[in-house]
């Protein structure tokens, strides 16, 4: 027999223009299922006549003070009520167009959608905007609530006419709805019970609606996909575990699964499944927040998406075709960089090209070399970095996104397709070679511990002739001098090595792959946990992402020597032409020290 604990959890949120009755609405739902706390409703309503104000429902969401003082609702509340069959959390997101960005919040977290019209005030601008962010969003089980009914004396003849209007809006915006309800939060028709006052209308209640809503059904029948929130260590009375942190967005998970993490590729088995305070499951699913421990200690790191080695892979790229939307005051141009926040991982991204632009209220499209606040655009965004994802016809939850700039929210969307970079034919080899690697019974963290110091890559670059491999040379003395485990590689090492037999061939390709085999060479020895230099003429960023495909960590320090960068690359220190050695040296020292690479002493 199935207990509370064990019913279907569901995710709702209510949109719609502001003042159309959303928070009144929830409260209705909330009192008449007895969802409230012993003595809330009559708390509110004794609040309300001391203060000589009449009640209302939306009073027993709307808990901040300033939301009851302008009577609006300013931020993604949430709320809990059950029925007899599941457990719904109820996100009620605002509907003034400046709280727009709190309601991508909101919606992004959702299985379906209620959205609110006011039966008098009709169809508003917010009402078109806020159906198309469900679209983009890929919400596509929503209810429209056609509210305040009381107000146009139940009249069927208007209330079908709205609903002709927005049907045929969310049709041209593939959403293909027939759930319309006459409904009145004030007085609860047909929100909970069935109404006497609208007799023309037989169809079900608010409240029936969302039962017949499917939840989570989809998901779990979806492969298996947990994005890693985070890792935690244990240390105390012998405990050794890494416990592999996240919540389950679709499939199932068991011990013994093979897990393959993108887009690293690393893969191991889980040990065992780890839940807060409670006894370990044989299994979680899809909305379950859970931990697994893995038989190998392989470094793997907050962003990346766990997947069942045996079910179909994520799609792994770092540029994206998208259908987004944008909020800010400042339009979102090509050029300027912006954070991209996909599932747990983020990534800088920038606008390649827009392909159009659509009013989100007319569903006019039209070019711009800019998003503007309010607009919709299908665009190719390029990525710092490859990201791991399931495009929004697959997983909805797995492709949805957000962009920050100056840390607010500022659009969000769904990726439609996975395109192409510079770095697809190495990432095949990579995810291949991270498959077959055969790991050490010594994990990264006890090789630093042993050796007092983190495995690096350290990229010294610029224009010929400016002394990078004495400089090297010289660094690599110093550090070994102070007990480092250091090596210089130098090109030469490479090129007349395992480089031989494509020496001499100086077309792009075959430069492309001496960088690809460098990689390669560089990765073998940072896993043996040593700080490694490499000299380079004139590296590009494209030259740099190549490395970071191939390598497996994030500890690259990529230094220029010379008074001009000449190349478009991301350098983590810059350096003039050198006059004194021992002072650069000093000077890449200080960087390794600030990074907590090498022991900084006090």
């Amino acid at each position: 027999m199935l207990g509370v604990e064990n019913k279907e959890n569901m995710n709702i949120v209510i949109v719609g223009h502001v003042d159309h009755g959303k928070s009144t609405i929830i409260g209705r739902l909330l009192s008449d299922t007895n969802s409230l706390p012993k003595g809330k409703l009559e708390q509110v309503k004794e609040t309300c006549r001391r203060n000589s104000k009449p009640f209302e429902y939306a009073f027993l969401l709307d808990a901040l003070k300033d939301e009851q003082a302008q009577g609006i609702t300013i931020d993604s509340a949430r709320c809990f009520f059950k029925t007899k069959k599941r457990n719904y959390i109820i996100i009620d997101a605002p509907g003034h167009i400046e709280f727009l960005k709190n309601m991508i919040t909101g919606a992004s977290s959702a299985d379906a959608a209620l959205l609110v019209i006011d039966a008098s005030e009709g169809i508003q601008e917010n009402s078109r905007r806020h159906g198309y962010m469900l679209s983009l969003l890929g919400i596509k089980q929503i209810a429209v609530l056609i509210n305040k009914m009381d107000i146009i004396d139940y009249e069927e003849k208007k209330y079908n006419k709205i609903v002709n209007e927005y049907k045929s809006f969310l049709k041209k915006i593939d959403i293909k709805t027939e759930i319309f309800l006459p409904i009145s939060g004030f007085y609860g028709d047909n929100v909970v019970n069935k109404s006497d006052r609208t007799k023309w209308y037989k169809n079900f209640t608010v409240l029936e609606v969302l039962d017949n809503f499917n939840a989570g059904k989809t998901a779990l029948e979806n492969a298996f996909r947990m994005p890693v929130q985070d890792i935690y260590k244990f240390t105390n009375n012998g405990d050794n575990r890494r416990i592999i942190a996240g919540t389950v967005e679709s499939g199932k998970l068991k011990v013994g699964d093979e897990i393959v993490f993108y887009p690293s590729g690393k893969k191991s088995k889980v040990k065992s499944l780890e839940v807060f305070n409670a006894e370990p499951p044989e299994t979680v699913s899809a909305g379950e927040s859970v931990g697994f421990t893995l038989k190998d200690q392989i470094y793997v790191k907050r962003g990346e998406l766990a997947v069942i080695h045996e079910q179909e892979k994520p799609k792994v790229t770092s540029r994206i075709k998208v259908n987004m939307f944008w909020l800010s005051k400042d339009p979102m141009i090509i050029d300027k960089e912006y954070l991209l926040k996909i599932n747990t991982a983020k990534v800088f991204a920038k606008i390649e090209k827009i392909n159009k632009i659509i009013d989100a209220s007319t569903l006019e499209d039209f070019e711009k070399n800019e998003i503007e606040r309010h607009d919709v655009a299908e665009c190719i965004l390029k990525l710092e970095r490859a990201i791991a994802f399931n495009l929004a016809n697959e997983i909805i939850s797995i492709s949805r996104f957000v962009i920050i700039d100056n840390y607010e929210i500022s659009g969000g969307g769904i990726i439609t397709e996975a395109l192409e970079d510079k770095q697809s034919w190495v990432r095949d080899k990579i995810l291949l070679r991270n498959y077959k690697w055969e790991i050490s019974e010594i994990t990264n963290d006890e090789r630093a511990e042993k050796y007092n110091q983190k495995a690096t890559l350290i990229l010294i670059t610029g224009k010929k002739d400016v002394g990078k491999k004495n400089l090297a040379k010289a660094l690599e003395y110093q550090l070994f001098k102070d007990g480092k485990i250091v090596y210089f590689l130098g090109i030469g090492n490479v090129l007349y090595g395992i480089d031989a037999d494509i020496k001499g061939m100086m077309n792009n390709k075959e430069n492309v792959e001496h960088l690809r085999r460098l990689a390669e060479v560089s990765n073998i020895l940072l896993d043996a946990g040593i700080i490694l230099i490499v000299t380079a003429v004139e590296l590009t960023q494209n030259d740099l992402e190549l490395i970071k495909a191939t390598i497996n960590t994030d500890r690259i320090e990529t230094i220029w020597i010379g008074d001009e960068i000449t190349s478009d690359i991301h350098v983590d220190l810059h350096l003039p032409v050198i006059k004194s050695e021992e002072d650069t040296v000093n000077k890449i020292k200080n960087l390794l020290q600030e990074k907590g690479i090498i022991f900084k002493p006090f």
